[in-house]
């Protein structure tokens, strides 16, 4: 602790040295160090605190139990009980403290905006779309991320054709990038008056959030996209299904597709949905450059429609279990509900900062 607060110093004095901000890259850089430096220290004076109060605590629970012998059993238990779960408390926020140190990726630490799509199996693939993004929404909600709904399609009969997410929170992106890919579900379907069993797919994307400077940086030239306007089927107040809000931009040299349809001004769509395009710019590079690392290294992951990354199997039996990691879970109800972490934790180990 005292070689961060030393260096916190540091780079705290070199921001107020004439003509920090003339080097603008340079500046950002050391800013952007100095925010984390701080936001470190402040993590473990708080966690030591919090420790340290537990440690009180016990402390009491020990002299109070030898002055009321076992009068009180069931109060002692309860404040034990306390302790315990807040222990249990520290041990995630240790192992999500360690887990950050993997994501080390250049965009890791952004927020990030997810787009699930339907795939094969008609009505159990729309119903199944819209189960994935109920369950990502609620792993963002567990994490205290923001979550916002910036365009959804609907199918005709249950769930949803597709459907993209805005997940805001520090290191959102890091956490949820190798959830990208084909998700598989085998059951019986509630759609069948037959009971036969289905599998059906869909496909999830994940992309950062770009700030405002890098997303300047990447270069989309108005010859290279085609810009279609439709009525909004969504989040968007008094003008839904009135006037023309919502926007579709084509990426023409990539053949990238992109939707906003969140906010009520035809406008801010359509810079919404350049700032994704350009999201999908970057995350395609990368993704190119994370496969010949791959293929360099003798492995083989695809994201394409005949690769599924994870299955969800509710019927003969149950288990989810993903095919990269080799990470399994039984409780698939739990797993429905947003409880990721033995999956996002096996990517982050097997993939973080490679």
């Amino acid at each position: 602790m005292p070689k961060l607060k030393n260096k916190i110093e540091q780079l705290e004095g070199k921001t107020i040295q004439p003509g920090f901000w003339d080097d603008r890259k340079t500046a950002e850089t050391i800013v952007g160090e100095l925010s984390a430096l701080k936001e470190t220290v402040s993590f473990w004076e708080e966690f030591q605190k919090n420790i340290e109060k537990e440690r009180e605590k016990l402390h009491f629970i020990s002299e109070w139990e030898k002055e009321i012998g076992n009068e009180e059993p069931e109060k002692v238990g309860q404040m034990i009980e306390d302790i315990n779960n807040r222990s249990r408390q520290f041990e995630k926020e240790l192992n999500a403290k360690e887990i950050e140190t993997f994501l080390n990726g250049p965009h890791d630490s952004f927020s990030a905006t997810l787009q699930i799509s339907s795939g094969a199996g008609g009505t159990d693939a729309a119903d199944w779309a819209y189960m994935l993004l109920r369950m990502y929404m609620h792993f963002a909600q567990g994490k205290n991320w923001k979550v916002k709904l910036l365009h959804e399609h609907k199918a005709e009969e249950a769930g949803i054709k597709n459907a993209i997410i805005e997940i805001s929170g520090k290191y959102a992106y890091g956490f949820l990038r190798f959830e990208s890919g084909v998700h598989r579900l085998v059951r019986i379907s509630p759609f069948d008056a037959a009971k036969r069993r289905h599998t059906s797919f869909a496909m999830v994307e994940v992309l950062p959030v770009l700030t405002e400077d890098l997303s300047k940086k990447i270069v989309i030239r108005e010859e290279d996209i085609e810009v279609d306007t439709f009525r909004s089927s969504g989040p968007g107040g008094q003008n839904v299904n009135r006037r023309e809000t919502a926007v579709r931009i084509t990426h023409k040299p990539s053949k990238i597709v992109v939707e906003c349809q969140a906010e009520r001004l035809q406008g801010d769509n359509k810079r919404r949905a350049l700032e994704l395009l350009a999201a999908k710019l970057v995350a395609r590079d990368e993704e190119v450059k994370r496969e010949e690392m791959l293929r360099l290294r003798g492995e083989k992951v695809s994201t394409s429609w005949g690769n599924q990354i994870r299955s969800y199997v509710l019927h003969p039996y149950q288990m989810v279990k993903d095919h990269r990691t080799g990470a399994e879970e039984h409780n698939i109800n739990a797993v429905l509900n947003g409880d990721l972490d033995i999956f996002i934790e096996a990517e982050i180990n097997q993939f973080g900062g490679k």
